[in-house]
């Protein structure tokens, strides 16, 4: 048994600690901090619709029931409650559906996850909106980082094991350990928290009411590591290097692995600037095909009654996620035929349920067959659609997305992710509050104490 903290330490777990606990007190380049607003941002947008929709109202009903201490908000709510089951419930909530960010690479959600963790703690402890910051960027470096060395996408596909709910723990335990200025053997000791916690099968997928699925890609993590953060805290120790020795974590789940992988170019290498934000509120692989879509209708000017078919070649692989589901924001049929009655795809039209029957949607939604593609399948991480449009005067025109919007290589605008954030959070906390919100997060590094956000952030 380890009694010294800084024994048995292999040389990536002392490299990666030293350079966890030297983002307690490093700023973040001007870039990466940008990009990190904008993620907070759009999480919290998707907290607080999150609150009307089914898995949200079923977090806050659980959180009501346990009470306890006012350290951390609910944001879209009247809730002050005790940060881990504000972790918990904010977690559920950003991913009650498919309104939040994704880190194609690493093959998880990181917001639903990092940020409510983060935040929650932060509000315990009274945390500045430069901590945030650092602890958001760290939260996505690490969970991203553990993910890809697992093999992502195989790990999950092949071995039923899901790396939203590893890159989650990872992630949320990251970030934690910033808000909570821990030194590097503390680092040490909740890394081994997170590995311990870091578990999940991919049955997620057969949950129709996306209740579990929130619960797995962001409450759970979340809770996992503010929990972690505040056991430390109170002075609980643990293994000293999770990643190497007897039993460590790659040994476990990824032989293959080359544990030096969590600390190449760090520091130099953000993972957060390789993360993408929605711009449509729908499941990933609809992205591509509903820019395609949009692209052929503005471009040509169409109508719906212009079209008589589209066809939706879509990766093979993840197909069958989108294909005539019961929930409208991951139905691709449903979504298209949106997209040509209103030519957008605004978040309150996708989350109507009423209108799967609206006989006006129902047309148009007969004229879409959806296309399995072996070949778009080979382009992941990156989800690429082919739409074809055959018209009433007998063109078929053709459009292909390589890069969605909000992806990486063709990242939403300051003023788009700004317009999404009104879109989600005006009808909830009103315009002005939300512009007074958009605003705060803007500026975040200036803000002492989180806890001054919370008149902006309950309803």
């Amino acid at each position: 048994m380890d009694t010294d903290p800084n024994a048995n330490v292999g040389p990536v777990m002392q490299a990666l600690s030293d350079y966890m606990a030297s983002q307690v007190t490093t700023p973040l380049p001007e870039a990466v901090a940008t990009k990190t607003k904008q993620h907070i941002l759009d999480t919290l947008g998707a907290m607080i619709t999150g609150t009307r929709l089914e898995p949200g109202e079923r977090a806050l009903a659980f959180a009501r029931s346990l009470g306890g201490p006012e350290e951390a908000c609910v944001p879209g709510t009247d809730l002050v409650i005790p940060a881990i089951n504000a972790a918990i419930t904010n977690g559920m909530c950003a991913h009650a559906d498919e309104t939040d960010d994704s880190h194609s690479a690493g093959f998880w959600h990181p917001g639903c996850a990092v940020v409510p963790a983060a935040l929650s703690l932060g509000e315990r402890r009274a945390s500045s909106g430069q901590t945030l910051l650092s602890a958001v960027a760290l939260g996505y470096d690490i969970g991203s980082r553990v993910t890809m060395l697992l093999g992502a996408r195989d790990f999950s596909q092949r071995g039923h094991k899901s790396t939203h709910n590893v890159g989650g723990n990872f992630g949320a335990h990251a970030a934690c350990g910033v808000i909570a200025g821990f030194n590097a053997p503390r680092m040490r000791w909740l890394l081994a928290y997170a590995a311990q916690q870091a578990s999940g099968t991919y049955a997620w997928q057969r949950d129709v009411a996306h209740i579990q699925k929130s619960f797995d890609f962001g409450g759970m993590s979340a809770r996992n590591g503010v929990c972690s953060a505040l056991m430390v805290d109170a002075g609980c120790t643990a293994v000293n290097d999770i990643f190497s020795g007897k039993h460590n974590y790659f040994e476990a789940f990824a032989p293959e692995a080359d544990p030096a992988g969590l600390i190449t170019e760090i520091g130099q290498t953000y993972e957060i600037m390789n993360a993408s934000i929605k711009k449509w509120a729908v499941g990933s692989p609809i992205q591509a095909s509903l820019d395609s879509l949009q692209a052929i209708i503005l471009e040509h000017d169409l109508a719906p009654d212009d079209i008589v078919a589209i066809r939706s070649h879509v990766g093979d692989a993840e197909a069958h996620i989108v294909d005539n589901r019961e929930m409208p924001d991951i139905c691709l049929q449903h979504c298209l035929a949106l997209m040509v009655l209103e030519r957008t795809a605004g978040f309150h039209a996708l989350h109507d349920y009423a209108r799967m029957q609206d006989p006006a949607v129902l047309k148009e939604r007969a004229k879409v067959t959806l296309i399995p593609d072996a070949e778009l399948g080979k382009a992941l991480p990156r989800r690429q659609a082919i739409i074809e449009v055959d018209t009433s005067d007998g063109r078929t025109l053709t459009h292909r997305t390589d890069d969605v919007r909000g992806t990486p290589d063709n990242a939403m605008t300051q003023a788009e992710v700004d317009a999404k954030a009104r879109e989600l959070m005006a009808p909830i906390l009103g315009a002005d509050r939300t512009d007074e919100l958009i605003a705060a997060i803007g500026s975040l590094e200036t803000i002492s104490d989180l806890r001054t956000l919370r008149p902006l952030l309950i309803a």
